[in-house]
C-alpha cells in the first residue's frame, strides 16, 4: 500500500490543482511499479509560508524579498526605456 505525502506552502492552491496532482501521482505508481489506484493513499499538507523555511529565512520572507527584487528589475528596466 503505498503512501505518498505531499507538503505545499499554503498558496490559493485550488481543489482541481490538488486533484491534477493526485491523479498524476497515481497514475506514476501504476505505471512504474504497477499498483493499483485502490491501494494508493495520498495526503496533502498545506503549510503556512510562515512555517516553512529555507534558503536560511521563512518562505514569507523569501517570497517578500523576491518580489522586492523583481520590481526593481522592472522599474530599471521601465527606466531604460
Amino acid at each position: 500500500m503505498p503512501y505518498v505525502n505531499v507538503r505545499i506552502t499554503k498558496d490559493d492552491v485550488t481543489e482541481d490543482q490538488k486533484r491534477r496532482i493526485v491523479e498524476e501521482i497515481t497514475g506514476t505508481l501504476v505505471n512504474v511499479l504497477g499498483k493499483k489506484p485502490e491501494h494508493i493513499h495520498i495526503i496533502i499538507d498545506e503549510i503556512k509560508q510562515e512555517n516553512w523555511g529555507f534558503a536560511g529565512m521563512l518562505t514569507s520572507e523569501y517570497r517578500a524579498q523576491e518580489k522586492k527584487k523583481k520590481k526593481k528589475k522592472k522599474d530599471d528596466k521601465e527606466k531604460d526605456s
